[in-house]
């Protein structure tokens, strides 16, 4: 039995201050069993792992970025907070390559014990410059609702301070997909963004009709950000200079 799977939803986001903005797109994602890949590329004629496919994987788009193991960056950044065990099971929620190239503002790592206990989550974070910062939590209890905060270390939009903190709010994927983040400064509420999907299960037919529905997605969201961009800058939103250069890094959240 294949655990991994595609979620077909949205992605929203809503600013608050100091001009109102708003947008939705359609898409897809893939949470993908780390330990399947080998295995869905072999039965999914589309999809190739570390190869080029209408639809693919690759390790150097996530956790070290240099082609090595991502699984075992994620055990190492584990053992950090204290979790121990070779045999993790590690589901990785992220958009894929279409026809060579993605582009993941926000991936997730779902880790769970041998008894699929949730133990941890890592929110991979990425900016246009090329940059990544993860945020490494352990869950502390299971419940059907997972609240983490922190403050924000890595500069992602040109339009945000570097002065907030994240509210994450999710549950786990199962059914359907739900991720809700809030942003805050000093004063309040700054910005919402969440993503919602419906389960389906992963498969030639299924993964070629998002395909279909979606044949440009990876594009469309690098482009939609710029474009996002230039509405913001347009109603007068000041920009926010960058002062740090990074290229991976990584915070360990309580």
């Amino acid at each position: 039995m294949i655990n991994s799977s595609i979620y077909n939803g949205q992605v929203i986001h809503k600013r608050f201050k100091p001009k109102v903005h708003y947008f939705k797109y359609n898409v897809f994602s893939l949470l993908i069993d780390i330990d399947e890949l080998e295995i869905i590329a072999n039965k999914i004629k589309i999809f190739s792992y570390n190869k080029f496919n209408i639809i693919s994987f690759f390790d150097k788009d996530h956790g070290p970025r240099d082609g090595t193991s991502v699984k075992e960056w994620v055990i190492k950044n584990l053992k950090d907070i204290g979790i121990e065990n070779h045999k993790i099971q590690i589901k990785l929620l992220c958009y894929p390559r279409i026809f060579g190239y993605v582009f993941n503002p926000l991936s997730i790592f779902y880790c769970y014990n041998e008894n699929a206990e949730l133990k941890a989550i890592l929110y991979e974070v990425k900016n246009t410059f090329n940059e990544q910062h993860t945020y490494v939590f352990p869950v502390e209890k299971n419940s059907k609702i997972i609240t983490q905060n922190c403050n924000k270390k890595f500069y992602v939009s040109p339009f945000i301070e570097m002065e907030t903190a994240y509210n994450f709010r999710l549950a786990e994927p199962k059914e359907t997909l739900s991720i809700f983040i809030k942003q805050t400064d000093p004063e309040g509420i700054l910005l919402s963004a969440c993503q919602i999907g419906r389960k389906e299960d992963i498969s030639t037919k299924q993964l070629l009709i998002n395909f279909l529905r979606h044949p440009m997605m990876t594009v469309k969201i690098i482009m939609a950000i710029h474009f996002e961009a230039l509405r913001l800058w347009g109603k007068g939103v000041k920009l926010v200079k960058k002062n740090i250069k990074i290229k991976n890094d990584i915070s360990i959240e309580k």
